[in-house]
């Protein structure tokens, strides 16, 4: 038995489906935060492009509303390394976890106001609010399972269900029906109302957890969630001035990424455990190949949500292209959880760093299909079938699926059980990171017009392909030496 597995405390007894019955408790509360982040998302870019820079040329309108997007999904998982610190160190999860949430809806909320100074108000405080949320949620579902416990990525991709059935319904419902119909900024009004009923939903069931996620010191907690929350407010002026400069995100996060890749080398060494610090040294390596895949992943929101609005010819609203993702995930999750033991007890299972590989050689693969596409199925009136869009999304969302649930659960596995909170942090911040460099290659993919435009895109997709074959071959074939440092975790 290693170290982690000593540490372990099962939750409370009681499952559902052969997991742990907390797992569904925070599966319901993800359900809703993930419907409001992704039915603001939807709506983002488009509404700023129009609303805020609808004086300038429509390229360079687009462009700065990719740039602003960038910037803010970017700061979105971010913070997630400082709310997991805090949750870690000194608040606990459950009150990161309502804190956080609390305000999110008010950032939401104030996105209703349409004059840019107090929307960017709305965006840093849903920032500051999700930092608290995001990491944390996610840490919690680690702790249900033992290190060793075999059900643990089935749990996980369970868990990433429920984001996805969140995100798939929160486009129609915000985008496609309340947006259309009323006007975008009710569809913010209505994610709003969705991160509610995600906080009534783990504050209702919160009993299911018993020791898991409570608060560190509870005769201290009010006045140590007073102070977080003081903390929170004096961070949203800083959110705001990158958020109005977005180009200087990239910089900063990288700055953030480097500190904390000598904390994780720090940690190991000063463990004295060589293996932990292996572990570390694998850890980062497969953080660099998430932040290349989610820069070409993350088009989805940006580039692709203009591309699908502008140059794709289908029988419903453009907003509606943001549920093909999570759906896909939603048909597709179970089969890959169903599929990895089998493929395991066979002796075929890929390993972690192949399946990272497998993932960037698909989005490749993906964006391979549009470029095709804009060269060869372009219709008289210039416009292209949804249905090849719709191809590209699927399998996008393939390789999302040999990366992203099988990376939250790898975090939890290679970090020592003190950082987890923060691995869980490093691990969204390598989401930011990606996030950030996707809205700058969406601001020059979109900075076209008409069928310039369309060339443009192409051009761009192109070298989202190169660099996607390139490092998933590179990773590919070092898939040995990443597995020896990781010493066993699978």
């Amino acid at each position: 038995m290693n170290a982690h597995s000593q540490n372990f405390i099962p939750p409370p007894p009681g499952e559902f489906l052969g997991h742990p019955r907390p797992l569904w408790m925070l599966f319901g509360a993800e359900f809703w935060e993930r419907f409001s982040y992704y039915g603001m998302r939807a709506l983002l870019a488009v509404y700023v492009a129009t609303t805020f820079f609808g004086l300038l040329p429509e390229g360079e309108a687009k462009a700065q509303a990719s740039l602003t997007y960038g910037a803010y999904t970017a700061l979105i998982y971010a913070t997630g390394l400082f709310g997991g610190l805090i949750a870690d160190r000194y608040l606990g999860y459950r009150p990161s976890i309502l804190l956080g949430g609390a305000l999110m809806a008010l950032g939401l909320f104030l996105l209703l106001i349409p004059e840019l100074h107090w929307f960017l108000i709305g965006l840093s405080v849903i920032v500051v609010g999700n930092g608290l949320f995001k990491p944390n949620i996610s840490a919690m579902v680690g702790q249900l399972y033992a290190p060793d416990d075999a059900r643990r990525d089935s749990g996980f991709t369970i868990f990433y269900m429920g984001i996805n059935a969140g995100a798939m319904i929160a486009p129609l419902i915000c985008g496609s029906l309340i947006g259309k119909y009323f006007g975008l900024k009710w569809g913010f009004c209505a994610a709003g109302l969705g991160m509610i009923l995600g906080l009534v939903v783990f504050q209702w069931l919160t009993g299911w957890l018993g020791h898991i996620g409570a608060a560190l010191q509870p005769a201290e907690g009010l006045n140590r969630l007073l102070k977080v929350a003081l903390g929170c407010v004096a961070a949203v002026p800083l959110v705001y001035l990158m958020l109005s400069q977005a180009k200087m995100v990239s910089f900063v996060l990288m700055g953030l990424f480097v500190l904390l890749s000598m904390y994780f080398i720090g940690s190991g060494v000063k463990s004295g455990d060589r293996v932990q610090l292996d572990r570390y040294i694998a850890m980062l390596l497969l953080f660099l190949a998430k932040i290349v895949f989610w820069g070409m992943f993350e088009q989805a929101g940006s580039s692709l949500n203009f591309f699908a609005k502008d140059h794709v010819n289908a029988p419903f609203d453009y907003s509606a292209f943001q549920s093909f993702n999570p759906l896909f995930i939603l048909l597709l999750g179970p089969l890959f959880a169903w599929a990895w033991p089998r493929l395991e007890a066979r002796g075929m299972n890929p390993s972690i760093p192949r399946k990272f590989a497998l993932a960037l050689m698909l989005v490749a693969l993906g964006f391979t299909v549009l470029v095709w596409t804009i060269g060869n199925l372009q219709g008289s009136d210039g416009k292209l079938p949804w249905q090849m869009l719709a191809l590209a999304y699927l399998i996008n969302t393939m390789g999302e699926l040999c990366l992203s649930p099988i990376g939250l659960s790898m975090v939890t596995k290679l970090a020592a059980p003190k950082d987890v909170g923060m691995a869980m942090g490093a691990w969204f911040m390598c989401t930011a990171i990606g996030n950030s460099t996707a809205g700058h290659v969406a601001a020059v993919a979109v900075s076209g017009t008409g069928s310039a435009g369309l060339d443009l895109y192409a051009s761009t997709y192109t070298l989202i392909a190169y660099a996607g074959f390139g490092l998933g071959a590179v990773l590919l074939f070092g898939a040995p030496l990443v597995n020896r440092l990781m010493h066993g975790v699978k």
